[in-house]
């Protein structure tokens, strides 16, 4: 039986959710990704992609493959019914006019995810900006975009924010080069508010922040950001989300998602601990306002 815990969950999470209970129901039947596929006329690599949750479904492959798997009635309207609900659009879509392509999968991912760690050397993560950092940001990177596209893309970016105030947030682990506490986006003020957003983070239960400070030569990353998601469903492969200028990668295999991994736990080593965030980010809050004086 489905676990019936989908709840006010988005579609990418729905459809993790449909695509594990998919898998179980092909394996208790002992059946292969291929067998899945023909019945359904489709490729093995289509039968991989929707146990993931990585495409959206259609009804009618699904119903067959309930057939195949010999569902009975009752768990299969359980199980169309969240497929239907995994196929409405997202809240982001309304956005698609100004957001690649390739950036609105993360979204759904992001939303989806049971933990989110990131690495970043450039910017404050996303997912704590406050409103006037994010609009600086954003105005550095889209120069000559109308006010109001602006406007929208701070909307989605507090959109996005809202998975934080959900009754199952996410866990987020964010190591930041301490160059990001520095560099003023927007001016001071914009970076004071920031820096305090950033300290009432980290007193969050299921907010943990650390800064690689400048002193030494951190090997992790080699300045490169990324971020792994992890989702609640055990047989779900991690994912790691590389943005680039034009595009992005997504990558799933052990192999990659190991060393992303193992590059992630050098960066927490090489960083301060946890219980010494507040301490940093007060510290550098303190000489901004000194420098200000």
């Amino acid at each position: 039986m489905t676990s019936g815990r989908d709840g006010g969950a988005g579609p990418a999470a729905l459809r993790i959710q449909l695509g594990s209970q998919l898998r179980r129901l092909r394996k208790d039947r002992g059946l292969t990704r291929e067998a899945a596929g023909w019945e359904i006329r489709a490729s093995e690599s289509k039968i991989s992609r929707m146990e993931l949750g990585r495409v959206p479904f259609k009804e009618r492959d699904v119903a067959d493959l309930l057939s195949f798997y010999g569902v009975g009635e009752s768990e299969s309207r359980e199980l169309l019914g969240l497929a239907r609900r995994a196929n409405a659009p997202g809240w982001w879509q309304e956005y698609a006019d100004i957001v690649p392509p390739w950036f609105l999968g993360y979204l759904g991912l992001e939303e989806a995810a049971s933990l989110i760690r990131s690495y970043e050397v450039h910017f404050v993560p996303g997912l704590l900006q406050t409103d006037d950092y994010a609009r600086a940001v954003i105005a550095h990177g889209h120069e000559g975009a109308p006010p109001e596209d602006i406007d929208r893309r701070i909307a989605l970016r507090r959109g996005r924010r809202r998975v934080l105030q959900r009754p199952d947030p996410p866990h987020v682990w964010a190591v930041l080069d301490e160059g990001v506490l520095h560099r003023h986006f927007g001016g001071r003020a914009v970076m004071r508010g920031q820096l305090e957003a950033l300290i009432d983070a980290a007193q969050q239960p299921n907010v943990r922040i650390q800064v690689v400070p400048f002193r030494g030569s951190p090997r992790a990353a080699a300045g490169l950001p990324f971020a792994i998601l992890r989702f609640a469903e055990e047989e779900l492969s991690d994912v790691v989300y590389v943005e680039q200028l034009t595009s992005a990668l997504y990558l799933d295999k052990p192999m990659d998602v190991d060393h992303y991994a193992a590059t992630m736990d050098l960066a927490c080593l090489e960083a301060e601990p946890p219980d010494r965030t507040a301490a940093i980010l007060h510290k550098i809050l303190d000489e901004l306002e000194d420098s200000a004086a």
